[in-house]
């Protein structure tokens, strides 16, 4: 586990949401290949075998697989950089860090300008709180893990 200064993770975020962006438009292209395979498989089932178009399929599973280990890959570049994706629907992302001599998490959500709030590691995305000059000045990097 990697822990974060607000300011560390502030520097990483541009490289974060880069990834995070691409993860999401990888999860939407497997996602519509899958359901256009879907919609194919539905229309042989209902005329009763009708002739299928071989070629067309196996460019979508291909298309699908593509963007599913495009998707594997982006997410893992996240986690390469220390962040933690929650909710990659709602781009949810934490990084760890401490204050008051307890683990915490810095809390940003894509479409946020910057990191503006943090929850205990319990309390998730509904327990934010709004990074103040009290936490601020109290809060850390795990000693023993920092990043620099």
């Amino acid at each position: 586990m990697t822990y974060f200064t607000l300011a560390q993770a502030q520097r990483l975020l541009p490289e974060v949401e880069r990834h995070l962006r691409d993860a999401l438009f990888h999860k939407a292209e497997a996602q519509k290949a899958q359901q256009e395979m879907e919609v194919i498989a539905n229309r042989i089932r209902s005329s009763g075998g009708a002739q299928v178009d071989l070629g067309r399929q196996l460019d979508l599973r291909a298309r699908r697989d593509a963007s599913a280990a495009s998707l594997a890959d982006a997410i893992d570049r996240i986690d390469q950089i220390g962040a933690l994706v929650k909710d990659l629907d709602t781009g949810l992302i934490d990084f760890m860090s401490r204050f008051d001599d307890r683990d915490v998490c810095l809390c940003w959500r894509l479409g946020e300008s910057a990191i503006g709030f943090w929850h205990g590691v319990e309390d998730g995305f509904r327990g934010r709180k709004p990074i103040d000059r009290d936490f601020l000045d109290g809060h850390s990097a795990h000693p023993r893990q920092t990043l620099n």
